[in-house]
């Protein structure tokens, strides 16, 4: 939690109540090698940040020049990337069409959850950054379709090298990704998605399990969920420990009912996560 952040925030929001100030929003710009977790949580532990203001979302500027190189070097780097709710590229007039390509898969790999655009000379539309409500707990969990496609490639050809159903014995404990054999970062992101619906007692253990365990490398993650026997969807997300859920909307008639779930973290145990949660299934 941060401490200055509070104070600062605090003394607005009196200062607003007072008649002082007019102020609709507050755009905190942190260091460059911050990690976003802390500044983000300080909007739910605290109770009079969090009584004044609502937390919107992150928005993060990658310089399209420099940005593998950061990635390479700086955790934080990933750390930002990861955390998300928006990225911007920059400076994309300074590299060729091959390395912004190669740089958004990198950055898609990271963090699927986050639109990424353009931004030149420091200039965006303020649709693209703010009232984003990337912190809200509705049923928005876009993630993006070439991350999904390349989720589904990676799993038809696992670590065998070949295809075959879930669940034959493989002896091959190794595991080469020909796809990018350059760069792995490692926060990640995964997803999970079923179409069986979940027990609800044993998903609320396994989850809190999860983030006991894992809470300080979980950075961001957000799922919509089908239960057993609910006409409603359930919606939940969470930042390191901090997790809430939520009732959404009833099914659609049409709609297809499964649940999505996508977790991004640092060198998160992706097979447990899955198996785990493959076990919590009716």
């Amino acid at each position: 939690m941060r401490g200055d952040l509070i104070v600062g925030l605090s003394d607005l929001a009196r200062r607003r109540a007072a008649g002082d100030i007019q102020f609709d929003r507050v755009v905190i710009e942190t260091t460059g090698l911050a990690n976003p977790g802390p500044v983000a949580q300080t909007f739910f532990i605290d109770d009079e940040v969090g009584a004044n203001y609502m937390l919107d979302a992150v928005v993060t500027v990658v310089d399209a020049r420099h940005a593998m190189q950061q990635l390479d070097e700086h955790e934080e780097a990933q750390r930002q990337v990861g955390f998300a709710d928006k990225i911007l590229l920059s400076k994309t007039d300074l590299v060729d069409g091959a390395a912004i390509d190669a740089l958004t898969s990198r950055l898609k790999r990271i963090n699927p959850r986050a639109p990424i655009s353009r931004s030149d000379f420091g200039s965006a539309p303020l649709s693209e950054v703010l009232d984003l409500r990337g912190f809200n707990l509705n049923e928005k969990l876009e993630i993006d379709p070439d991350f999904l496609a390349e989720e589904e490639h990676a799993h038809a050809h696992d670590a065998c090298g070949h295809d075959h159903a879930h669940g034959e014995h493989c002896d091959h404990a190794h595991h080469h990704d020909h796809h990018h054999p350059h760069h792995s970062d490692d926060i990640a992101a995964f997803v999970f998605k079923s179409e069986r619906p979940f027990d609800p007692a044993k998903l609320d253990e396994f989850l809190g399990g999860l983030v006991d365990v894992y809470g300080p490398r979980m950075l961001r993650y957000k799922g919509v969920l089908l239960m057993q026997g609910a006409e409603r969807k359930v919606v939940f997300q969470g930042v390191h420990q901090l997790m809430g859920s939520d009732l959404g909307a009833k099914w659609g008639e049409n709609e297809t009912r499964a649940s999505k779930m996508v977790f991004i973290g640092k060198n998160l145990p992706k097979d447990i996560f899955i198996t785990g949660l493959e076990q919590c299934l009716v």
